[in-house]
């Protein structure tokens, strides 16, 4: 994978002092007593959304920039917030996820409550809210979060009809070997590559998309759709490289020349202990480099969380107007 030579511009990142980074410990503190630390509970949901208010002002004033205005990579990246002091051995087992709070789960968690309503899917890690991304053995190949091999970029469950708006991705252990980066690519970066036609093309439903391997098989294709979405000027796009599939050969050599296009344009992080990396899964997909695991306890680990915009809109995917679509 060609990814550019250049870092995020500095312009999508915020580092708190360490003055700031108390502060935000201070609030996670004081979630984890809550229901027990059951971070699935309704109830600890709701005192995180209220403990999200008393996160640092510049923080605050940064999430809701973001959301108002992802700009043109679709991307900010938070550094130096608190994660646990001692942590256990990096899971190994498939489906990983947090159901106890944490102080990394509390900061990801009240983070995603400044952007909209975190939510989670049935068939996706039991439902949990707060999910493990890390290597598991015997999952090298596959294209997941539990993969090591380059991970395709790729809109956030591109197949569901209640996509997450936003992605958080916090990391609590890097890489110890320093290969696994996080790549984002913007399609506000990647349109002015696009000729006339693919743009035509892309824009109609020619595409069908599969769910990935982390569903489990439990859901089927997506109806036929487009790939962009939206004002023509500045679409969303739906797309994952590694199960969306054309219907014609006019679709096929447009979704290959966005392909070319989103690699042009790409950036990679390599994500260090207490940076949140939030991306805007509307317009910018997502992927990462390959790496090779140790299954030792010390590999690459970070904890995800998904953000929707509108309750309203997912409440037709959720039983009793819960968190966890189906």
């Amino acid at each position: 994978m060609e990814t550019s030579p250049f870092p995020l511009p500095t312009d999508t990142a915020v580092r708190l002092s360490d003055a700031q980074r108390d502060q935000v410990r201070a609030v996670v503190d004081g979630l984890l007593p809550v229901v027990g630390g059951e971070v699935d509970h309704p109830a600890w949901v709701t005192a995180a959304r209220a403990a999200s208010q008393r996160l640092p002002h510049e923080l605050r004033a940064a999430l809701r920039e973001f959301r108002h205005e992802a700009g043109a990579e679709g991307v900010l990246l938070v550094r130096n917030l608190p994660v646990e002091e001692d942590l256990p051995a990096t899971p190994v087992r498939p489906g990983s996820v947090r159901t106890r709070a944490s102080v990394a789960g509390g900061v990801i968690a009240t983070a995603m409550l400044q952007l909209g309503e975190v939510i989670a899917y049935r068939n996706e890690k039991s439902g949990a809210l707060l999910q493990d991304v890390v290597p598991v053995p015997g999952h090298e190949s596959q294209q997941s979060n539990a993969g090591s091999v380059r991970l395709h970029l790729h809109t956030e469950n591109a197949f569901h009809p209640n996509r997450p708006d936003f992605l958080g991705l916090m990391c609590v252990r890097a890489d110890p070997t320093g290969d696994a980066r996080l790549c984002t690519a913007s399609v506000r970066r990647a349109l002015p590559l696009l000729s006339e036609n693919a743009r035509r093309v892309l824009s109609e439903e020619r595409f069908l998309t599969e769910p990935p391997p982390s569903f489990g098989g439990g859901e089927g294709v997506t109806p036929v759709h487009a790939v962009l979405r939206g004002a023509p000027e500045d679409p969303d796009v739906v797309v994952d490289f590694a199960s969306t599939h054309p219907v014609d050969d006019p679709a096929r050599q447009a979704l290959e020349e966005l392909r070319v296009a989103f690699e042009r344009v790409t950036h990679a992080l390599a994500l260090d202990v207490g940076d949140l990396a939030l991306v805007d899964n509307r317009l910018t997909v997502h992927g990462r480099t390959s790496f090779s695991p140790r299954y030792d306890g010390t590999d690459r680990w970070l904890h995800r969380v998904y953000g929707a915009l509108d309750r309203r809109r997912t409440r037709i995917h959720t039983e009793a107007g819960g968190a966890v679509l189906r």
